[in-house]
Formats: structure tokens, C-alpha cells, sequence
């Protein structure tokens, strides 16, 4: 299909991730004092989303710590900084094996959560959007599953749901989208519908054009998109997605790095596409406008 280029863009920073980064650059945050900072620095940047997940404050390792969530959340909503949050469903789904002759068991290092587990805090903090990872998937860091049967899928979908709370599909290959078509076909994911294309995740869709753009070929019209590129081609995607049509993601959960030899902040991540979007002659768009695209509430309502 033909392809216009986004006159109104939107930035996502995501701003650290469940990767083992913690100890790559001092400027991966970790507590959540760390982590709100970083999110509010960005937002001023330009970002108008914020994509959290939260780590143990101590050891910077991924945590799934629903008082983490809580504190991160609350630090954010009471700065006074306005930014949509977006919070991570996608930890709990960790399958690892000892070896590869030990497959009839999980691994000790292996973290499985049950759907209720996997969204309790979602329904507690009530952010605006949370993601969904549409499908399972092997992942090159540390020889591991990520987990996301389409029963699995279903539930934690209506859940977030029931919750108030919006919904962001990541797919991290085009069999992915063919799914969320499915779950939203059957009206678990409910529209606006706002997707996240995740390119160069080892092992799911490469970072190459070719793929790229049959990502982008496989989103429903009547869909909002957005994605990224990993490492050193984060930026040429900030360029790519808006020509494609869609929105972009930048942010230290997918780039360490602002050039050769300079770590970034969350902030100069930002600061660098805006300037990017700017110079292709479009325009980065405010919290509120997401909100009016997206049909958000600042905070979830309470389900009734």
C-alpha cells in the first residue's frame, strides 16, 4: 500500500527496560526516585509518552515489585509534569532450562506468572496505556522464552481492559500483528488500537528495511503505530517510522548510546529525535493531543 509520511508525531521513551544494561552506563535509572527522574526529564524533552518498567533498586536487575510500580507511578503523577504513562505488562512470561538435555522443567532462574500476576499492578496504578506482548518468542539475552500463549493473551486483555487502562500491542514480528488482529477481531483489545513495532530484538523481526516495511504493511489502516530499532540504528528508525506514516520510540530500554564513545540520557534521546522529526518537517505532539488520538483518561477510571 502506499505510504504517507506523519506531519504529527508523538515520542515514547522508554526509559529502562528489563535488559542487563544496569551496569553499562551510570545513566540506566534504577530506583524508582531514578526512574521518575528520568521519565520527567524526558517528557520536558519532548516525549509525550513515558514507558516504564521498574528494577530492584539495589541490584538494578528487572523487578516485577507491584510497590516499585506504585512509587514510580505516584512520583511521576505528583511532579506535575504532564505525560502519559505507559506501564510494562510483559514481565512474568521468563522461561529458561538448565541445559538442553533438562527440557521436561523450568529452570530455577525461570519467572512465570499467571495472567492476575502478570497485570496486578496495572490494575492497581492505573496508568493510561500498558503493553501486551502479542506472542512468544525466543530471545537471544541469557537463552530464554518469552512466554505469551494466545489463552494468556486473551485474559490479560481483558483484564487491562476492565481496567480502564489503553492498550499498546508490541509485535515483535509479523506473526505477532496476525494474532493482535485476531484478539482485536474478537473485541479483547478494543479500539483506538495503538501498536509497537519492535525491530531488531534478537530473535524476532530484524532492523532491515525489507522487514521493516512489511511490519508496516501488516498494520490495519484504521490502526496507531509506532516503533524502534535497536542500538545504533534507533535514530535512522526515528526517521523511518515517521516517513512510513507512524510514531516513534526512542529511549534507554532499547539504545545506550547518544553517538560513538557518548552514553545518553533519556533526555538527549529525546532531544535528538525531536530534532530529527523537526528536520523532516514535522511536528512532535503534546500529552493532551495523544490523549484526544488515543481516547485516554489521564488516570484509568475505576472499574465499575
Amino acid at each position: 500500500m502506499p505510504l504517507a509520511m506523519n506531519r504529527e508525531v508523538f515520542i515514547t521513551c522508554a526509559v529502562t527496560g528489563s535488559g542487563a544494561t544496569q551496569d553499562r552506563s551510570p545513566h540506566v535509572p534504577r530506583s524508582p526516585a531514578q526512574i521518575a527522574a528520568s521519565a520527567i526529564d524526558a517528557a520536558k524533552a519532548g516525549a509525550a509518552v513515558v514507558h516504564c518498567h521498574v528494577r530492584d533498586p539495589e541490584t538494578g536487575k528487572p523487578s516485577r515489585d507491584g510497590a516499585l510500580y506504585r512509587e514510580v507511578t505516584e512520583r511521576i503523577r505528583d511532579s506535575g509534569t504532564d505525560v502519559v504513562l505507559n506501564l510494562t505488562a510483559g514481565m512474568g512470561g521468563d522461561l529458561l532450562f538448565d541445559g538442553t538435555e533438562a527440557m521436561n522443567a523450568m529452570g530455577p532462574k525461570s519467572d512465570m506468572a499467571g495472567a492476575t500476576e502478570r497485570v496486578s499492578h496495572v490494575v492497581e496504578c492505573r496508568p493510561e496505556i500498558c503493553t501486551l506482548d502479542c506472542g512468544t518468542m525466543n530471545f537471544n539475552e541469557a537463552d530464554y522464552v518469552m512466554v505469551n500463549t494466545p489463552g494468556l493473551l486473551r485474559d490479560m486483555a481483558r483484564r487491562m481492559t476492565a481496567a480502564g487502562v489503553r492498550i499498546e500491542i508490541e509485535a515483535f514480528d509479523t506473526g505477532h500483528l496476525w494474532l493482535a488482529k485476531e484478539l482485536v477481531k474478537e473485541g479483547n483489545i478494543p479500539a483506538p488500537v495503538l501498536v509497537q513495532l519492535c525491530m531488531g530484538v534478537p530473535w524476532g523481526a530484524p532492523d532491515d528495511l525489507n522487514t521493516f516495511l512489511a511490519m508496516v504493511n501488516n498494520v490495519p489502516s484504521d490502526w496507531t503505530w509506532s516503533a524502534f530499532g535497536l542500538g545504533r540504528n534507533q535514530m535512522a528508525y526515528v526517521a523511518a517510522a515517521v516517513l512510513a506514516g507512524g510514531n516513534c520510540r526512542v529511549g534507554l530500554e532499547d539504545n545506550l548510546w547518544l553517538e560513538k564513545g557518548v552514553l545518553a540520557t533519556n533526555a538527549q534521546l529525546v532531544e535528538r529525535a525531536v530534532t530529527v522529526i523537526s528536520n523532516m518537517g514535522a511536528r512532535v505532539i503534546t500529552p493532551a493531543e495523544v490523549r484526544a488520538k488515543l481516547k485516554l483518561d489521564k488516570r484509568a477510571p475505576l472499574p465499575k
